[in-house]
């Protein structure tokens, strides 16, 4: 559980350092964004047969971060519209 907390962190990190311009996540949100990318890449990587999906591997980690980096730019999207309503 440890472990998966941590890789949550990295692909977080990693995915916000890829993504460019400034986002606007605190640790937790980089934390969770990390780990809901880490699970998506797991998922992927298991249905494409590499490992199991908390099985760390080198196809998981690469689609975690994609997927990480995407929901960042959901996350932002979905922070924007609500600065704009207001």
């Amino acid at each position: 559980m440890i472990g998966f907390i941590i890789a949550g962190l990295v692909i977080g990190a990693l995915a916000r350092l890829i993504k460019p311009g400034k986002q606007n996540l605190g640790l937790v949100a980089t934390l969770l964004l990390g780990l809901v990318g880490s699970v998506i890449g797991g998922l992927i990587a298991n249905l494409l047969g590499t490992g199991d999906i908390f099985e760390l591997n080198v196809l998981g980690f690469v689609v975690a971060v994609i997927a990480a980096v995407l929901l960042i730019g959901v996350a932002e999207g979905v922070a924007g519209r609500r600065s704009v309503r207001r």
